[in-house]
């Protein structure tokens, strides 16, 4: 039986398509895992792990987000707006986050699914995130994905 080869993605070959994704009501773990897929691009076949064949991501509706348990009280965010400072830590609960900024809460859980090198910092630039269900890119056309 002859050998096969292993396919490898061009970056030529590569099609990135446009996905809506609305998260209202949706437990924050799992839409995140299906966000991630999407913009690794896990779903295709033509998927490889080394580049980013992933597809642009939109997600409306965050604030709406709910997480299971007792998460909203007890899940923190934290952050260093003073970096370089004594004391600088600042930490915010799940729920006052979600009341202020409800996007950065999406966009952390996604982040942390995404590979902490230069190629996930790529495939992060093709996520936006809305709070309400209003968005500005009609003309891409995306296509609606249940999550």
């Amino acid at each position: 039986m002859p050998h096969q080869r292993t396919y490898s993605a061009k970056a030529g070959d590569i099609k990135r398509d446009w996905h809506l994704v609305d998260i209202n009501g949706k437990v924050l773990g799992r839409a995140a895992t299906q966000i991630a897929t999407l913009l690794k691009g896990k779903h295709k076949p033509m998927y490889t792990p080394s580049m980013d064949t992933g597809d642009h991501v939109i997600v409306i509706n965050a604030e709406k987000v709910v997480v299971t348990g007792t998460k909203a009280t007890k899940k923190l965010y934290h952050r260093h707006p003073h970096a370089g400072f004594p004391g600088a830590l600042k930490t915010t609960n799940f729920e006052t986050l979600q009341k202020r900024h409800p996007e950065d809460i999406v966009i952390a859980a996604v982040k942390r699914m995404l590979p902490r090198n230069a190629l996930g910092r790529q495939m992060m630039t093709k996520l936006r995130v809305y709070a309400g269900d209003k968005h500005p890119h009609v003309a891409q056309k995306p296509a609606a994905k249940a999550v």
